[in-house]
């Protein structure tokens, strides 16, 4: 049976509130793919995930689905994982202004743009857990799990905290981070901390969900 495994973990009860549970991604690269393929793989069954790129073949070393190079993400990834919701479209200011967040009970941020993110967490903070900086690392053992206001050493956290303390925004929501010094100055990754972000998310997606 194919959740057999799952329901000996969480027992009967909590496993259906994981099923029910109505997840968005935001984001399905390096770490909003891993995301998708463990809350998918745990149970849940009603998944939106929203991304405008077509795999590259730069991003075959970190990305879930990146052998299909040429194909555009969420397609692709809707074939992988039957069932997810798909939006293909880009995910700028106008989009997230308009967009209606209520529908679901998490929102999983997993998107590269600095100002987007600090939008999607002025909107839906209460429901968010967003992930920051997972490039240019390589130690997985380095990831923390904490509110905005307690990161240290991640430089996207500590850009995203000075947006929000000028636009007097001092709510709290739940990021995934890690203050692993720069490896690099360019955009070098490695799957052991990207996907490690994206595990750690589904993890703290599941236990919100049960709590």
């Amino acid at each position: 049976m194919r959740f057999e495994r799952c329901r000996m973990l969480f027992g009967e009860e909590d496993f259906q509130k994981i099923q029910k549970s109505k997840i968005l991604i935001l984001g399905v690269g390096g770490v909003g793919s891993y995301a998708l393929d463990c809350l998918y793989r745990s149970g849940v069954t009603d998944i939106t995930i929203l991304d405008y790129d077509t795999f590259d073949e730069t991003n075959r070393n970190r990305q879930i689905g990146s052998d299909a190079v040429g194909e555009i993400k969420v397609e692709a990834l809707e074939k992988l994982y039957p069932g997810v919701k798909t939006i293909n479209q880009q995910m700028d200011m106008a989009w997230v202004a308009a967009f209606d967040f209520e529908p679901y009970d998490i929102v999983i941020d997993a998107a590269d743009t600095t100002k987007v993110k600090i939008e999607v967490a002025k909107k839906c903070f209460k429901k968010l857990i967003m992930a920051l900086g997972s490039a240019k690392r390589y130690d997985a053992n380095k990831i923390e799990v904490a509110s905005i206001w307690k990161t240290h050493g991640d430089a996207l956290a500590r850009k995203i905290r000075n947006e929000l303390k000028k636009a007097k925004f001092d709510r709290n929501f739940t990021v995934v981070f890690s203050p692993e010094e720069d490896k690099c100055k360019e955009k070098g990754s490695c799957v052991a901390v990207t996907g490690a972000v994206g595990l750690t998310v589904c993890s703290e997606t599941i236990k919100r969900i049960l709590k």
